[in-house]
Formats: C-alpha cells, sequence, structure tokens
C-alpha cells in the first residue's frame, strides 16, 4: 500500500494531550468535533489547515502520556495517512494499529515541513520527494499490517446503531505488545524490529 502527502513536522515528547487536549475532554463522545482540535496544542493551525493524506511526522517519545485511545482516532479523522515518528509510547503505537493508522519507527531528522512525502508501507520505503531522499523502515509485522489493512481508508469507522452519534469502530480483537526500545522507557524505537 503506498501513501502520499505532505510532512507536517513535530519535535520529541508530543503527549496525547498535546493531540488530544484535556481541557476538551467533554467532547470524547463526539470524535468528529474533538478532531477539529487535533495536536492544536502544539500547532494551533494544524487541524484547519491538514489536508487528506498528509503525514505527521515526529521525534522521539510520540503519543507520551495518558494512554487516550481516541489520540490516534481523532489523528485518523483529521485526514492524516500515517504518523511517522523516532519512537512512539507503546501505548500510542499499539492504539494506532488497532485504529488502522500506521505508525512508522524512522529517524526523521532529514524530513523537513512541508516535503512531499511517499511510503510504501509493504515494501517498507519512504521517499522524500521533495529532496529526492529514499528512507528504509521495517514493515509492519503481518498481524498488525493486516489490523492496519483493516481498518485503512476508513476514516470514521463501523455505523452506529444510534443516529446522529459520532462513533469510531476499533478494528477487531486483535492487540499488540510492543518491545522496548533502547532509551524509551515506555516506547518502540528507532531500529528495533516489532514483533
Amino acid at each position: 500500500m503506498k501513501l502520499t502527502g505532505r510532512a507536517w513536522k513535530f519535535g520529541d515528547g508530543i503527549s496525547t494531550d498535546h493531540i488530544a487536549p484535556g481541557r476538551l475532554f467533554h467532547l470524547r463522545s463526539n470524535l468528529p468535533e474533538l478532531a477539529k482540535h487535533v495536536l492544536e496544542d502544539a500547532r494551533p493551525e494544524f487541524a484547519s489547515e491538514v489536508r487528506e493524506g498528509d503525514f505527521v511526522v515526529g521525534g522521539r517519545n510520540f503519543g507520551q502520556g495518558s494512554s487516550r485511545e481516541h489520540a490516534p482516532v481523532i489523528i485518523k479523522l483529521a485526514g492524516v495517512s500515517a504518523v511517522i515518528a523516532k519512537s512512539f509510547a507503546r501505548i500510542f503505537f499499539r492504539n494506532c494499529i488497532n485504529v488502522g493508522l500506521p505508525a512508522i519507527i524512522l529517524d526523521t531528522d532529514e524530513i523537513e515541513e512541508g516535503d512531499d512525502l511517499e511510503v510504501d508501507l509493504s515494501a517498507g520505503r519512504l521517499v522524500d520527494k521533495t529532496t529526492a531522499k529514499e528512507f528504509t523502515f521495517s514493515p509492519l509485522p503481518p498481524a498488525m499490517a493486516a489490523i492496519v489493512g483493516d481498518g485503512a481508508g476508513r476514516r470514521t469507522g463501523g455505523q452506529t446503531s444510534s443516529p446522529g452519534k459520532n462513533r469510531f469502530t476499533i478494528a477487531g480483537p486483535r492487540s499488540f505488545i510492543g518491545r522496548f526500545g533502547p532509551g524509551e522507557p515506555d516506547g518502540v524505537d528507532v531500529g528495533e524490529h516489532v514483533t
């Protein structure tokens, strides 16, 4: 599966509170409305300017903090095709996979704000079309790739039995237990093979 879009660059330590601000906790039952505020505490313009297919590009320990399951959901609802970071908080990484949002572990130092990217999830290759640089990453193991594939292309998940309610359906009962990365007490890191 190939994904294309532009890079939105974030630094190290982006927390789930940056992604889904705690002051908006009352919106957790209305995820499309909460998605209008995704990452606004890190980049106030992000939610209004992100385009379908764009990438969130982070540094170390992306998604740290609480286990807010709606954080990756609202990133996906905003139209982001994947999150690329040097490392992820373990729970955030697992939640991304569970909702069908690819989480790619890659050294992001050479990717710049606004670069046009093409990601081949199956081949484990990222091409920065702006700079013509190519990067490789470990493709997801087959079971995790199947979970992402189950959720790929679905921004709002399954139907709800209550008209007017906005719900997101997790992509099945499968789960993933990550390994700890070097220097990351609660996450997965660049160079780690996730099994």
